[in-house]
């Protein structure tokens, strides 16, 4: 527990790394505090598979070996601290004082004592020896690696974080969650919707997240004047053709747009299952997009 608080805050929010965490630390032998062991371990841990941590951590076990005299108040007995208190120093003495952080300072902090009391001057000395160990450990740490990795292991599964417009939400579900799943299956990836609009995607590999995140970006982004799209003629009417420039969105070519000179019929020129390269000239109140084929080919 103590491990887990030095390191707990340090560990990035979930909207920056959404992963489940589970560190594991084996102690074979002690030869010091396996807490601060495990923390400085579980620390270099983190970094080499990549975490993204603040600021990494480093923690040393301080001991107290204090004069047995009943005689004498706290204050006037002699003691000594010791750094890096092992097995037998903690057994026999009089504090076992744990001390973890950063660089910038102490985020967790355990005491056991023996003896009645220490005073304000012993946990003053303690704590500074602490951090003059605790740097010295960082700096051995560092040497090895000296900040997290850049990349995951190729082995970690991947997960992206989008957020949408909650009003959106529908569009990536679909009518009986058909777009959704169709996502799911295509891409073979997991996909869980927040009601705030953020959308975690979960693959084995990083091409299939991509792969449906760019399917989710085109269904929910918003199209904009002077945008330039190949688009796949869905409908063909009298007086146009109809045109999917993004998954679930459409916009109109009338027939007035899709050439210079004069068209008699919208099958003169195009049919369905083209691909054709078509501008946005404009969007309307009610979100209609308007194409054109002509100002395309400019």
């Amino acid at each position: 527990m103590l491990a887990e608080k030095a390191l707990k805050s340090v560990i990035p929010e979930a909207q920056a790394f959404p992963y489940t965490i589970r560190l594991v630390s084996e102690v074979l032998c002690s030869n010091g505090s396996s807490s601060m062991a495990s923390t400085c371990a579980a620390c270099l841990a983190l970094m080499d598979g990549g975490v993204p941590i603040i600021k990494p951590v480093s923690g040393i076990a301080m001991g107290l070996m204090m004069e047995m005299d009943d005689n004498k108040s706290i204050e006037d007995r002699k003691y000594k601290i010791l750094t890096d208190v092992q097995g037998e120093e903690d057994h026999y003495g009089d504090m076992d004082l744990k001390v973890a952080g950063t660089k910038d300072g102490i985020n967790a902090l355990q005491m056991d004592l023996k003896v009645k009391g220490i005073t304000d001057k012993i946990i003053a000395e303690a704590l500074e020896q602490s951090k003059k160990a605790r740097l010295e450990i960082l700096d051995k740490m560092l040497s090895v690696i000296p900040e997290s990795r850049k990349e995951l292991s190729a082995f970690a599964p991947r997960i992206f974080i989008i957020k949408i417009n909650p009003e959106k939400i529908g569009e990536v579900i679909g009518p009986g969650g058909k777009v959704i799943n169709e996502i799911i299956d295509e891409c073979n990836v997991l996909i869980d919707i927040e009601d705030t609009g953020e959308i975690f995607i979960t693959a084995e590999k990083e091409e299939s997240a991509k792969k449906a995140l760019e399917w989710i970006n085109n269904i929910t982004r918003e199209v904009v004047v002077g945008e330039t799209f190949q688009g796949n003629v869905k409908r063909i009417l009298d007086f146009g053709a109809f045109v999917e420039i993004l998954p679930g969105q459409e916009g109109l070519v009338h027939i007035s747009q899709l050439s210079k000179t004069r068209v008699d019929k919208v099958s003169d020129v195009v049919k369905i299952g083209d691909i054709i390269p078509v501008k946005v000239i404009s969007i309307d109140e009610q979100g209609r997009i308007n194409l054109s084929l002509k100002e395309a080919r400019k």
